[in-house]
């Protein structure tokens, strides 16, 4: 049990657990390395091994597509997209809770962001207009990971969001299962949120398609959703050719609780993060050691029952653990200096402690307000910062998919008048060309 859920006092884990690292660094695993070098036959790195796919996609295309597809999924693919008659059958053979639970989170995603203000505005004036355009991107590309386990949510939680803002022109893509199908709860949310474009296409190479187009993918204006190191690598690597929702990493979770805190409760909402991936962050930060250790024995008796347990075994022993702290002030202290993606506030009158948090991709307040919930159906998109980019960035919302555009409609007087501000600026900073245009509109 120690071993998979260990307690660190403070400066061991600022060493360790809670030491953040850039994209690029983060360590990978054995097994990662031995598969770099089975693929290309030499020890690369990842941002090597995804620099090289990229490259190959923008020179060879829909050719590129296919072999890396076969050579990394192990799929040939004949045709790269989904067609209606596999949406449809998808749809009709969803189970029907399934169906409406698809339903039901889809309305509750976009209730939630159509209550999120994205307004142009005009305001005529003596001087003429000021104003602001709200413009919806043209072409947005969802990626919905796939490699592990099939994510439905993620393509609702990305989709409707830009469905809201006005975006018409949304593709999809996500990896083919090893009979070269789309995992059918997949097709059922495309269903769900009116996506008839979907591309049976995974990892960097999705990526680098959905980046620069190729003769079969068309190429997108932004990329959003969250995916792999491999994935995340890509859109760092592409970002300025397209736009990104950000450098989505590892899923990562810090639990802030208290003595008062529902052991099996914290054991069950760490577990629920720690599945996703062998690189996930599952931190308990806490002052009560006794609840440190009831929550390590709760792991240890819970993750017998979980199908996805070696994930979360190894996830939690290189990755995760317990910090204890002397109050929960230093708990918040610690947690915003490692800007978590996810925040759960399992302590007595967690809305108390609200105003604490300073950097939290999103927060939830007390242990019927879990992490989970967020994943699927509170609202909110699931697609959040991570890897303490929280500090600076928010989770996708509706603004992810519209362009701001300021509008100046001033009349000749008050050209005139602002010429002269205009012109002396101008000439402090030595650029003369910009002083003559605007003396060019003074007045004596």
């Amino acid at each position: 049990m120690s071993d998979l859920f260990q307690l660190y006092d403070l400066a061991t884990a600022r060493d360790g657990i809670l030491r953040r690292k850039p994209i690029n660094d983060i360590e990978v695993t054995p097994a990662m390395k031995e598969r770099a070098r089975d693929i290309f036959g030499e020890p690369l790195t990842p941002p090597q091994a995804v620099a090289r796919i990229i490259a190959d996609v923008r020179e060879r295309g829909d050719n590129a597509l296919r072999e890396w597809t076969q050579l990394l999924d192990g799929v040939a693919l004949d045709k790269l997209a989904v067609t209606p008659e596999e949406i449809a059958a998808a749809v009709s053979s969803t189970p029907t809770d399934d169906m409406a639970a698809l339903k039901l989170a889809a309305q509750r995603i976009e209730a939630f962001h159509r209550r999120q203000p994205l307004i142009s505005w005009m305001q005529p004036s003596a001087e003429g207009l000021l104003g602001q355009l709200v413009l919806p991107i043209e072409r947005v590309g969802v990626y919905v990971p796939g490699g592990t386990a099939p994510l439905p949510s993620t393509l609702l939680m990305c989709a409707i969001p830009a469905q809201v803002a006005g975006v018409t022109d949304i593709i999809a893509t996500t990896p083919p299962g090893p009979d070269g199908t789309v995992p059918s709860i997949i097709l059922a949310a495309a269903h769900v949120a009116g996506i008839d474009t979907v591309y049976k296409l995974g990892g960097a190479q999705a990526i680098a398609a959905l980046a620069y187009g190729t003769a079969g993918v068309p190429k997108v204006d932004k990329i959003v959703g969250p995916g792999n190191l491999f994935v995340t690598l890509a859109k760092q690597q592409v970002y300025g050719a397209v736009g990104i929702d950000g450098l989505l990493g590892p899923t990562e979770t810090v639990v802030i609780a208290d003595e008062h805190a529902d052991p099996a409760l914290v054991a069950a909402d760490l577990l629920a993060q720690a599945e996703h991936d062998v690189l996930a962050s599952a931190i308990l930060i806490t002052p009560s050691r006794p609840l440190a250790e009831q929550v390590a024995a709760q792991i240890g008796q819970q993750i017998e029952t979980l199908s996805r347990s070696d994930f979360a075994a190894e996830s939690l022993t290189r990755r995760g653990g317990a910090v204890i702290v002397d109050s929960l002030e230093q708990a918040f202290a610690v947690a915003n200096t490692y800007a978590p993606e996810h925040f759960q506030l399992s302590v007595r009158e967690p809305s108390a402690w609200l105003g604490y948090v300073r950097n939290a991709g999103a927060v939830f307040l007390g242990e019927y307000s879990f992490e989970v919930l967020g994943d699927y159906v509170a609202g909110p998109s699931h697609s959040l910062p991570t890897s303490g980019t929280a500090r600076f960035a928010s989770g996708l919302n509706a603004a992810d998919f519209v362009k701001i555009t300021p509008v100046i409609g001033l009349n000749a007087d008050a050209a005139a008048e602002l010429s002269a501000t205009a012109d002396t600026i101008a000439r402090a900073e030595g650029l003369t060309a910009h002083a003559a245009a605007a003396r060019a509109r003074r007045r004596e």
